[in-house]
């Protein structure tokens, strides 16, 4: 069965004598609370669930005024309130006033009620569970026009409204970073939220950017203002101007003047001026709104920005716009399939890493200031979503139907399964089809093939597998270390979460730490099982704090021993903070295994540090000489040079033979390689600029290891004349000679 691991309820997160105490005196204030590391979103002062989504921890308001469409579970779901007919014909506050007292005294709770809703959000019953919607949310759902008519209620959104409110609600943070797949319906509900806020807002400024000003423009004048216009009169502020304009729509008061008490009493026009609130949209750039000062900016389709435009560039640009000093007075909404890498994608790829939640500076915000949100594409495809807004995972049992009435034949995740089978024969097609309706992260920043070395369609698949197994029991994180801390004896493995290791094979005990000693030089004891590649690195710290990683990789050979063959069982991808632990990270797990080891000589510190310790035994000289060709830095310390076009060709064949032979797809079974890091380097390896490709490196040198008998150099054989003692003769004449 599918496991719907989008969100996490944290029970019990807050002791509850304090979560009663805190009730009970409506102590929770709306924002960051950082003695209990949360947000709360609640406007009423009290708590209830605490969700955990995307690592970010958000504490919902405490259930109350639970409505509830009928008695039987099964019919309650969400359904809009229609509003009056005799509001309907209500165009503006101006026709208000002119309406009896006696018709308005029947609508004040009702009008108040919608208000309420509209700050607190609202409870209802869904399959008969006390379900909550924020604020925005509720707004989207009942008074927001969209090209279908109305929207309907999903759990994806839910989450969605939940996540944005918390990124409201947070002081240290400048909106959300959202990774989409398409259909998902974030235009129109970015849209409402521009209009929900504008409304209620004085004096201030919304924008809009997507891909280019075309599209901003689409955007505003087809969703942005008939959203506007279609709001119910005392959500309506006073319009200046067209009622459809192109260019900017200007509000002259804002919405939340138009209480209880406004209403009752009326007001004169003159009251109504001068409170200026605007939205528009510009053209595309990178300078685009610089100098503005923004309430809420949304950008649309920010993953599909083609060069020259850069949507890193712009973001550093209207960052600013944001803030007063260093205090964050509006909010960005940003959302977005991804292009390929090389058409914009990449930059939303940094974007969206760059928003991490869980990695913050000393002042409490992300790299990027944002908060990264991604919802697999089963949460929120059209078509398979139940009359409960929950989708439909797996093909159903019984009869499932949606909210339009159609019924339901079949799981998401089978239907998306039976695409994906349908493209394996076009890997450009299918690379689409996974950044347009992405599962996972990795999918949504899926590259084109065309640049690619490596048969990328064996190596898609196998990450597709791993993706789908998840590993668990396969892979294990972890740490290797001299026993009772006495170097140079015997080396474990411990398994441990921040482990720079990860393996999916141990040798046996009896295999462990197996040293040969010759002439007083240690040597490996399992060379015949299996070897390491390492790209290594001289240097601790680098000025700017971004040097490449250390890479290290076992793979195992075809051997006698109870082993498996043809295995890469170990990567090591890691920075340390000096080179020092790195080298002796690298010396345990040589000791551990019994491996020798093959790396790159031009950054030597590390085969020093092996001969010094007294391994020198352990690691190899290049496969391509005889000893008596190599120089004298070779003979002493080993390794292979990484400058030889021979040895890099050398190099990128081993990998491109291991992929062919053992990696993806193989009849009903896949490859055993595991490490999804190495898998994603070598789809994106380019033999002419090896340096960012550090996990290539390591393994392309570990393979070459295992088979280093297919890089021995030919000797030159001389043939010497043998004389038979056979004479030969020339017949020519009337005598022979002999010749």
């Amino acid at each position: 069965m599918y496991q719907q691991d989008l969100i996490k309820v944290l029970k019990d997160y807050v002791k509850p004598k304090v979560l009663a105490r805190n009730n009970r005196y409506k102590k929770w204030e709306y924002g960051y609370n950082e003695e209990h590391d949360f947000v709360v979103i609640s406007k009423t002062g009290e708590i209830g669930e605490v969700y955990e989504i995307q690592n970010l921890k958000i504490a919902l308001p405490k259930p109350q005024n639970i409505y509830k469409r009928s008695n039987k579970k099964e019919d309650q779901y969400w359904e809009i309130f229609e509003l009056n007919k005799d509001l309907q014909r209500i165009k503006t506050i101006f026709n208000w006033k002119e309406y009896p007292i006696e018709f308005k005294e029947k609508w004040f709770e009702y009008i108040d009620e919608e208000f309420k809703r509209r700050e607190e959000g609202f409870w209802f019953y869904n399959n008969g569970k006390p379900t909550y919607i924020t604020g925005t949310h509720y707004m989207y759902l009942q008074w927001s026009k969209i090209d279908v008519g109305k929207p309907d209620f999903r759990e994806s959104n839910r989450l969605f409204y939940i996540f944005w409110e918390a990124c409201k609600a947070d002081d240290r943070c400048y909106g959300m970073c959202y990774l989409k797949n398409r259909r998902s319906g974030f235009s129109f509900m970015a849209s409402g939220e521009v209009v929900n806020l504008a409304t209620i807002s004085s004096d201030s400024r919304y924008g809009i950017l997507s891909k280019t000003g075309p599209d901003a423009k689409k955007m505003f004048t087809d969703k942005v203002v008939p959203i506007s216009v279609n709001y119910p009169f005392f959500f309506k502020p006073i319009q200046d101007g067209m009622d459809r304009p192109k260019t900017e729509l200007a509000y002259r008061v804002p919405a939340s003047k138009l209480t209880r008490r406004k209403i009752e009493q009326g007001s004169d026009e003159a009251d109504l001026q001068g409170l200026d609130t605007t939205i528009d949209w510009k053209n595309t750039g990178d300078n685009s709104y610089d100098g503005e000062k923004l309430k809420l900016l949304v950008h649309d389709e920010s993953g599909k920005w083609e060069r020259p435009n850069n949507i890193l560039n712009n973001w550093r640009v209207t960052k600013t716009t944001l803030r007063l000093g260093s205090r964050i007075v509006g909010k960005c909404m940003m959302g977005s399939t991804s292009n390929a890498l090389e058409k914009g994608g990449d930059n939303f790829k940094n974007l969206y890493y760059e928003s991490d939640v869980t990695k913050r500076n000393r002042n409490g915000q992300t790299s990027s200031g944002l908060y990264s949100l991604f919802i697999p594409m089963e949460w929120n495809y059209e078509g398979y979503i139940d009359t409960y807004g929950i989708p439909v995972f797996e093909t159903p049992t019984k009869k499932t139907f949606g909210p339009d009435g159609y019924e339901i034949k079949i799981g998401v995740i089978d239907y998306w399964d039976n695409e994906v089978e349908g493209l394996k024969n076009d890997q450009d097609s299918l690379n689409e089809f996974y950044r347009q309706f992405p599962r996972t992260e990795k999918h949504a920043f899926r590259d084109e093939t065309k640049q690619s070395l490596f048969n990328l369609t064996k190596i898609y698949e196998q990450i597709d597998y791993n993706e789908e197994i998840k590993m668990s029991g396969i892979v294990t994180k972890g740490s290797f270390q001299w026993r009772n801390g006495v170097k140079d004896t015997t080396v474990e493995f411990m398994p441990n979460n921040n482990g720079r290791f990860k393996i999916s094979w141990i040798p046996d005990v009896n295999m462990q730490n197996r040293i040969l000693v010759k002439n007083g030089v240690k040597f490996p004891g399992n060379e015949h099982v299996g070897a390491f590649g390492c790209d290594s690195y001289d240097i601790s710290g680098t000025v700017d704090r971004l040097g490449s990683n250390g890479a290290l990789h076992g793979v195992t050979k075809f051997s006698m021993e109870n082993a498996p063959p043809n295995r890469v069982f170990l990567e090591y991808v890691a920075r340390p903070q000096t080179a020092e632990v790195f080298f002796e990270d690298v010396l345990m797990a040589l000791v551990f295994y019994g491996m020798p080891i093959l790396c790159e000589n031009n950054k030597p510190r590390l085969l020093y540090y092996l001969k010094r310790r007294g391994y020198r035994g352990y690691s190899m000289n290049r496969p391509d000489k005889v000893w008596n060709k190599l120089s004298v830095t070779e003979k002493e310390i080993g390794g292979i040079p990484n400058s030889s076009e021979d040895i890099k060709q050398a190099h990128a064949a081993a990998i491109e033979s291991y992929i062919e032979n053992y990696i993806g797809q193989k009849g009903d079974s896949y490859g055993d390689m595991y490490f999804q890091r190495t898998l994603e380097d070598w789809a994106k390896f380019d033999i002419n600029n090896r340096t960012r490709f550090d996990a290539s490196i390591s393994s392309g040198l570990a393979l070459m290891a295992c088979n280093k008998n297919l890089y021995k150099p030919t000797q030159e054989r001389t043939i010497k004349s043998i004389d038979l003692g056979i004479k030969r003769y020339n017949n020519k004449g009337i005598r022979s000679q002999i010749i």
